[in-house]
């Protein structure tokens, strides 16, 4: 898998942000094929001036979504997030302001 390809989204909820202001983690929304190397690689090579140290992924479930009139269920897709840990005196830039 191609560097480029692993990172598709930043998040940016509320947890997120807490994570980011207080921890110095950030999250993203990644191919469900990368691995936790892919994915620290993939940071490292988006932000060239940030170095990685730790990797959380997990997939997140699929959830069930009713339609306007109640008469269907449909349910989203499995997708997986990554939290990255930088060092405390490093951001990314991406993220800020947001």
């Amino acid at each position: 898998m191609h560097v480029y390809e692993v990172l598709r989204r930043p998040l940016t909820t509320e947890k997120s942000n807490y994570l980011r202001d207080a921890y110095r983690k950030y999250a993203f929304e990644v191919d469900s094929r990368a691995n936790k190397q892919q994915i620290k690689e993939a940071v490292e090579t988006a932000f060239p001036k940030i170095t990685v140290i730790d990797v959380h992924v997990m997939t997140m479930p699929r959830k069930a979504r009713r339609s306007l009139r109640r008469r269907q269920t449909r349910w989203t897709s499995m997708w997986k997030k990554a939290i990255v840990t930088i060092p405390a005196n490093q951001r990314i830039d991406l993220f800020e302001g947001v």
